[in-house]
């Protein structure tokens, strides 16, 4: 066998097979386990190529060859999502600034905090923080770049505040933990590197407004 024919009948072992325990199994008889009484001993034998009705493949092989198609796999699923951003005639600057940095929110280059101030459908004005990359995951972007939907903070979301009904609400997200009882003011703390973002206006300099900071942005969007 050519090592062509070779690579051709080890991906389709490598697809055949979910784990290499069950590719050892497909080589075992009845009669085997009949005479060898024991599984274990049976899967040895088949690996090292003594029993067996059929190729022999050594687990390193069958295990670098399905990680390596896993991850082909992945990088094809990834190459096809489609940005909801893409193709849109974005008008607004804040959707504009949110289309600039949704591929980095989704590959995790970059994580996003979005502090919006605004009115709700009830005309109560409400803010709060959103971690991006959190909502881009569990949430459809379509409505709000195509102007459908205005994007509002939730009492879901990292912070939300309800000025009308003074409800308070803070949530940690998968990417942050939020630090409600520091005496300074709000903090959230980026889990990936540990780094601390202090939203305090008063702390707020040029180098948040849209630029990397521990690779992570706020982008404002007020009444």
């Amino acid at each position: 066998m050519d090592q062509e024919e070779g690579s051709t009948t080890l991906d389709n072992i490598v697809t055949q097979f979910s784990t290499y325990e069950d590719f050892l199994d497909s080589q075992i008889t009845t009669v085997d386990l009949y005479y060898l009484e024991d599984e274990g001993l049976a899967r040895q034998l088949v690996e090292l190529g003594y029993r067996g009705t059929g190729e022999v493949v050594k687990r390193e092989d069958f295990e670098a060859r399905k990680a390596a198609i896993e991850i082909a796999r992945l990088a094809e699923r990834t190459q096809k999502t489609t940005l909801t951003s893409a193709g849109k005639d974005l008008q607004d600057n804040f959707l504009k600034a949110l289309a600039v940095r949704e591929e980095d929110n989704r590959s995790g280059k970059v994580s996003s905090v979005i502090f919006i101030r605004d009115r709700n459908s009830h005309g109560q004005e409400v803010s709060g923080y959103i971690d991006y990359a959190h909502r881009l995951k569990t949430e459809d972007f379509e409505v709000y770049f195509s102007g459908k939907k205005r994007l509002l903070p939730r009492p879901t979301d990292m912070s939300f505040y309800n000025w009308d009904s003074h409800i308070a609400v803070c949530n940690s997200t998968p990417n942050y933990q939020v630090i409600a009882d520091n005496p300074e003011g709000l903090l959230f703390k980026y889990k990936k590197d540990r780094k601390i973002l202090n939203v305090d206006p008063k702390e707020i300099t040029l180098k948040h407004l849209g630029l990397k900071v521990h690779h992570q942005q706020i982008i404002y969007k007020y009444l």
